[in-house]
């Protein structure tokens, strides 16, 4: 019965993890570039009992007893789908219209991040210049590598092929601004910022066997045509409510069905002590 319990126990606290992703992307259902996550969960060690030699019954299941110690979550995926376009009009409004990429931004303890959401703002500078940053207040980089900040008083922004951003002035001066954009191959292997709204390269790349090259691809040069963004609008989440709530409901019964197997073997484990 101890061991009926302890398998109980630490499935459930991976099934509340499961809740917890599930939570998260209702959360996140209006949210702008975000992308739903999905807990996939795998069978734990197993002991093979085989006490049943004798029975020459064929049977699709092996032969003997399975007794388990639970299940956890072996990985928790995003699903890179592109989201519906939200057009706002909006000028500084920008929304990746191809999978998998993504801008490139300066985190806040200096290190690059990686985003999908283009709500973007100036901030104007005490050097009479204004900086390029996200919602979130984070800048925007160039494909060169700098935060893109050019002088105040700009009256117009438009977006060229390739995420050109051009910066018009209105005696007729343009400054061009080529934004920074990766096109990320692995997802899984990066980590989760913010809530999973921005993205980063793991300190342990190197032990988990992958060079930057084999996660992400600057695109620059000849590959900088593959670039696809929309001006004046917004990349929506791509959650799908409906089965959110399917996978919440599902996981609150295997919660159900858990916390019943703790209660039935403290019941038994009670009906034993009450032997005389």
């Amino acid at each position: 019965m101890i061991r009926t319990m302890n398998t109980a126990a630490s499935t459930l606290g991976q099934i509340q993890l499961q809740l917890d992703t599930i939570s998260n992307n209702i959360a996140n259902s209006n949210t702008q570039g975000y992308k739903a996550k999905q807990a996939t969960f795998q069978e734990l060690l197993y002991q093979q009992h085989n006490n049943d030699k004798l029975d020459k019954t064929l049977r699709q299941s092996p032969v003997g007893i399975r007794q388990g110690v639970g299940a956890h979550i072996s990985q928790i995926q995003s699903n890179e789908a592109q989201g519906s376009i939200q057009l706002t009009g909006r000028n500084l409004d920008f929304a990746m219209t191809a999978e998998n990429q993504y801008f490139n931004v300066v985190m806040q303890d200096g290190s690059t991040g990686f985003t999908r959401q283009g709500n973007f703002y100036m901030s104007p500078q005490q050097d009479g210049t204004n900086l390029l940053v996200t919602g979130d207040g984070y800048p925007v980089l160039s494909a060169n590598g700098n935060t893109i900040s050019f002088p105040q008083g700009a009256t117009e922004f438009t977006m060229a092929e390739a995420g050109t951003l051009n910066v018009a002035y209105e005696d007729g001066q343009v400054i061009q601004f080529d934004l920074a954009v990766s096109q990320i191959t692995k997802p899984q292997v990066m980590e989760q910022l913010n809530g999973g709204t921005y993205l980063s390269l793991p300190s342990n790349l190197a032990e988990l066997g992958y060079a930057e090259g084999d996660v992400l691809t600057q695109l620059q040069g000849q590959t900088r045509n593959e670039v696809s963004m929309q001006i004046g609008a917004l990349e929506m989440s791509n959650v799908d409510l409906s089965k959110e709530m399917t996978n919440l409901i599902a996981a609150q019964r295997s919660y159900q069905y858990n916390s019943r197997a703790i209660t039935i073997a403290d019941q038994m484990l009670g009906l034993i002590n009450g032997i005389r």
